[in-house]
């Protein structure tokens, strides 16, 4: 993402710079569960591999992250489900599928991830990868799974 005034890659309405830019920053923390995953996302998008760290509970966070080396490309975000989660709130989980690209295979993480709030921040605690994510290949000529309106073949296979 190269314009803070693009659409934030969590799915949002708002730009990046009024989403999850402040909580990438360390402006403010997300104010619930929902907002801390959704923020997460945009991580993994823009490949900010300490701020995924730093939202990550103590007791499950790997000690590093090779995000520079990946290539998966995350083209979408829906939120199925929450529970609990609020301001509020001790725990609570997020339903969700993320949609990427990955080479010429687009793929679905469909994840059940559980938060809890730790001095009174949301962090990540783990998460139920459902058994229908997967990867399905792309044909040359169908429309990008990015949604641009474009062929795959001159869009993301390049």
């Amino acid at each position: 993402m190269n314009d803070a005034s693009s659409r934030c890659p969590c799915g949002g309405s708002s730009s990046y710079a009024d989403c999850c830019a402040a909580f990438h920053t360390g402006l403010r923390p997300a104010p619930t569960a929902e907002a801390l995953m959704r923020s997460r996302y945009s991580a993994y998008v823009l490949k900010n591999a300490a701020y995924l760290i730093a939202t990550w509970h103590p007791d499950t966070r790997p000690a590093a992250m090779e995000l520079d080396t990946d290539t998966t490309r995350w083209i979408g975000l829906d939120v199925l489900h929450t529970a609990k989660g609020s301001p509020l709130d001790a725990d609570g989980e997020v339903e969700f599928q993320a949609h990427y690209l990955a080479g010429s295979r687009r793929g679905c993480l469909h994840e059940i991830s559980r938060f809890v709030r730790e001095r009174d921040a949301w962090v990540y605690l783990d998460g139920y990868i459902q058994p229908d994510s997967g990867e399905t290949p792309v044909g040359r000529n169908e429309p990008c799974p990015c949604g641009s309106g474009k062929k795959f073949k001159h869009c993301c296979s390049r």
